[in-house]
């Protein structure tokens, strides 16, 4: 069986068994870390970095985290309503009037938080690289008409939200989303995450290995909103891995951290606002979570989820993500991260070989299924 590294309280024995299990069969490299009210009870590690199977997973390997960074973007925008500074009920144009255009004068900061603003992607032509240019690239949001009537609908907003939420923060703060991660999240909390990768840590990113590609069923509709958000931009896996991608702020898609990183910033939520001594949000404010924005068929992902303020509160994509006072969220690839509010549990789960589909997949069932049985 494959070697796991790291601590494990023995009541979790499973997970780490799950680890070396998976390890042996689809997964490449990993972490795995679970926090149970405020203590973490699971850090663990192993597989490799690459591909080739050269270089070993290791404590501070750190990965391409996909959409998990949603987690911590929407994490930043409730710090900000605790703060008195956002209003998420209050049009996005109070703080950035010049989104205020072409019928978006009504787009609130929850539909932002919601993937519900009707903007989630660019018109074309728009590739990755324009992504690299904050400014261009949210001029071009401001300038766009909402694809659906903001409000009436969910439309994952994959790439967007980096940029719609990322300039609400940068309007009130002064701070790229980037610098006030690594000033007022990662930093107070000791946790190993950024958006991006600074240079110097670039010799411990692990490489992203592609899913498999799916060849679509039927054909395809240019025209449909998934459709449309999903080619601009399409989005690229070896891009992951260049130095533009690591310097770029990207909100919704470039977090780079592990399991125990993505674990050590997400348990605030977890734990009704505050974490190793260092208080982020009110009780009040960790309730807003809660407040159903949307609940249907998402027009993007084109399944049933139910979406809360800045979280997912359930979809039958991931049975396995515990029903009741529990939001999470992943990346493309299987990337997950749960925070069960009423167990006082948060999971985290974060790898570099990518399993096929947006959310969840086999291996992160695994983990969560061995952690929820730990419980009993």
């Amino acid at each position: 069986m494959a070697e796991v590294h790291g601590c494990c309280d023995e009541r979790f024995a499973g997970v780490r068994d799950a680890l070396a299990q998976q390890l042996d069969g689809e997964e490449l490299g990993a972490s795995v870390a679970v926090d149970l009210d405020g203590e973490t009870v699971v850090d663990i590690w192993g597989g490799h970095r690459d591909a080739e199977r050269t270089t070993p997973w290791t404590q501070d390997t750190i990965v391409n985290v996909w959409s998990t960074t949603k987690c911590v973007l929407n994490l930043a925008a409730l710090m900000l309503v605790e703060r008195g500074e956002l209003d998420v009920y209050a049009p996005v144009g109070d703080y950035w009037p010049e989104f205020s255009a072409k019928g978006k004068k009504d787009v609130e900061v929850r539909h932002l938080m919601a993937h519900t603003s009707g903007v989630s992607g660019w018109e074309q032509p728009f590739s990755v690289r324009d992504m690299y240019d904050w400014e261009t690239a949210c001029e071009r949001l401001a300038a766009q008409r909402p694809w659906w009537e903001p409000g009436t609908a969910a439309g994952y907003h994959a790439a967007t939200q980096g940029f719609l939420v990322g300039e609400v923060i940068r309007r009130i703060t002064n701070k790229t989303f980037q610098r006030f991660v690594a000033d007022e999240i990662a930093g107070p909390l000791g946790a190993d995450f950024q958006v991006g990768a600074r240079s110097g840590d670039w010799d411990r990113v692990a490489s992203l290995v592609a899913p498999p590609r799916a060849d679509p069923a039927g054909d395809i509709d240019s025209t449909s909103i998934a459709v449309r958000t999903f080619t601009a931009p399409v989005m690229s896996v070896k891009a992951t891995a260049s130095p533009e991608w690591r310097s770029a702020d990207l909100g919704a898609l470039n977090g780079h951290s592990n399991a125990r990183g993505v674990l050590d910033v997400m348990r605030v939520l977890t734990l009704g606002g505050e974490a190793g001594g260092v208080r982020l949000l009110s009780p009040k404010t960790v309730e807003l979570v809660f407040e159903v924005q949307a609940d249907g068929v998402d027009l993007v992902l084109e399944d049933a989820f139910r979406w809360g303020m800045g979280y997912c509160l359930g979809s039958p994509v991931v049975p396995y993500v515990a029903s009741g006072r529990t939001v999470f969220w992943g990346g493309w690839g299987g990337s997950l991260v749960v925070m069960d509010l009423h167990r006082r549990l948060t999971i985290s789960y974060m790898m570099n070989k990518m399993a096929p589909g947006l959310l969840g997949s086999d291996r992160a069932e695994s983990y969560v299924r061995a952690v929820y049985s730990a419980l009993g």
